[in-house]
């Protein structure tokens, strides 16, 4: 049949009839046929499934092959969202989704995104990689995996052969084994994938980094924003995960991995508490254990992880956004009185010399000097750190995204102090179709999608990125109508006092 067919199209050739190309909107992968959507200017593939549903007896447990389907599978929506407080999700969330350039003719780098949402909210498909792929002539994936008490919950009774707790980060990689298996068939080349995130898909990042899971899969990485070190050991996680479990009812230690694989999802939407991150609670991954031996940042800082090219960088006023949540939910900002309370929470008996080092007369706000001193010393300087020790293997690009006048969310927009370049306000300069931008800021975006990239096609962000060093500490500075480099940027957050007095 196949032979007949060939004949048709050479005679079809030959008496200069078209041939009709293959379908666009339909891939073969080994578990099924898909079909997506086709535009002008990119190809979209949503819902597609990279693991088994982790459900009943799979609850908790490391992500299982995928079941192969017959026919062609519909992939253009969305699947579920992984269950989190606030909206409606599904424990059968395990499905990325796939933007493509129109062009189908050559292998595409990959840019596989990992989100953001403190490990307890969040999912791929709210990135809209449609112009990403399109201007940067990328391929792009964005995942879900398991969030909160699904993901992270780290009671010994769950315990898998890579220890406790980390389904999401397990998830994770999964994901990356699919796009190493799968991504030729959209035109991605899996031989130039780079994985990249923000927040805690940042720290996602930094696990991948140094988990032997992930060795082989990525050739270059992104971290944006990441705190990373807030990571929990594994004897905290087992602990806030043994108390969590007993007060959702399953408190025996004999019966508690059946006890919470029964009840509903419903009642596991919130999440142990691991670690405080300035004050703000993270539950999400556990070191200490075969999957995550060490804290991503211990382990870079000694030669650790994977000897791959990063881009790393930060906001230049990160804190901002928390404190700003914090007033949307309760309608109250720190004030000059609240200020040292506020370090002495956070920094215990050092408050005094953070004090002493963010003055209030410095800033224009006490919620301003706070976000200052949280921003410096939970993001800036982990930073800089991290870009110092994975220098000394490989090539490192170290970036500050400074827009004063980003565009923050309207939940956010009565906020009685300026955000400035608040946390994750770099996004709709990547994702998005820029409606919320002005011109200077429309340039900033288009320059920042063409620097990405160019690090996912090279490994290098582009001629006006110097390599970082710490003898001189290269930072890009990332604001409308600048593109300059800057040798201050650890003066201007204070990095040798944090240094000094091991605070963080």
């Amino acid at each position: 049949m196949k032979r007949w067919v060939l004949l048709l199209a050479l005679l079809l050739v030959a008496c200069g009839a078209p041939v009709p190309a293959p379908a666009q909107d339909v891939v073969s992968l080994g578990a099924g046929r898909l079909r997506g959507t086709v535009a002008a200017d990119h190809r979209l593939f949503q819902g597609i499934p990279y693991a088994a549903p982790p459900i009943g007896p799979l609850r908790w447990r490391p992500p299982q092959p995928v079941a192969a389907w017959t026919g062609v599978r519909d992939a253009t929506a969305p699947g579920a969202r992984c269950p989190q407080p606030g909206a409606e999700g599904s424990e059968d969330c395990l499905f990325l989704n796939v933007t493509t350039p129109a062009d189908t003719h050559e292998r595409h780098p990959v840019l596989v995104w990992v989100h953001g949402g403190a490990f307890l909210g969040g999912s791929g498909d709210t990135y809209d990689a449609r112009e990403l792929a399109a201007r940067g002539d990328l391929v792009v994936v964005t995942l879900n995996y398991r969030l909160g008490a699904l993901g992270w919950l780290a009671h010994p009774a769950l315990a898998h052969e890579g220890g406790a707790g980390n389904f999401g980060l397990l998830d994770q990689q999964a994901a990356l084994r699919w796009v190493r298996d799968n991504i030729a068939a959209f035109g991605g080349d899996p031989a130039r994938v780079t994985v990249a995130g923000e927040s805690a898909g940042a720290m996602s990042v930094c696990d991948h980094l140094v988990s032997p899971g992930s060795a082989g899969l990525f050739r270059a990485a992104i971290v944006q924003s990441g705190p990373c070190q807030a990571h929990a050991t594994a004897a905290a996680a087992a602990q806030a995960s043994t108390a969590y479990a007993a007060n959702v009812g399953c408190a025996d230690p004999a019966t508690a991995a059946s006890c919470l694989r029964a009840l509903p999802f419903a009642a596991l939407l919130t999440a142990p508490r691991y670690y405080d991150l300035a004050g703000v609670p993270v539950a999400g991954p556990v070191t200490g254990e075969a999957l995550l031996p060490a804290n991503p940042v211990d382990a870079i800082a000694s030669g650790a992880a994977a000897r791959v090219p990063v881009m790393v960088g930060v906001t230049r006023d990160e804190f901002t956004l928390f404190l700003a949540q914090q007033y949307a939910a309760t309608g109250k900002t720190v004030t000059a009185a609240d200020y040292p309370p506020a370090l002495a929470k956070v920094f215990g008996a050092g408050a005094p010399a953070v004090a002493g080092e963010y003055p209030l007369a410095a800033y224009d706000s006490a919620p301003r000097a706070l976000a200052a001193a949280l921003t410096d010393s939970a993001f800036a300087c982990v930073a800089r750190d991290m870009a110092s020790s994975l220098s000394r293997t490989a090539p490192v690009y170290a970036y500050e995204f400074d827009d004063p006048h980003a565009p923050a969310p309207d939940s956010l927009s009565r906020t009685p102090f300026p955000l400035g370049a608040a946390h994750s306000l770099e996004l709709p300069y990547l994702f998005g179709d820029g409606r919320s931008l002005d011109d200077g800021q429309r340039q900033l975006s288009a320059e920042m999608i063409a620097d990405w990239a160019a690090f996912v096609r090279t490994g290098a962000p582009g001629p006006g990125w110097p390599r970082f060093d710490p003898a001189h500490e290269q930072v890009r500075t990332l604001a409308p109508g600048e593109t300059q480099v800057s040798a201050g940027y650890a003066t201007a957050h204070h990095c040798d006092f944090w240094a000094a007095h091991r605070l963080r």
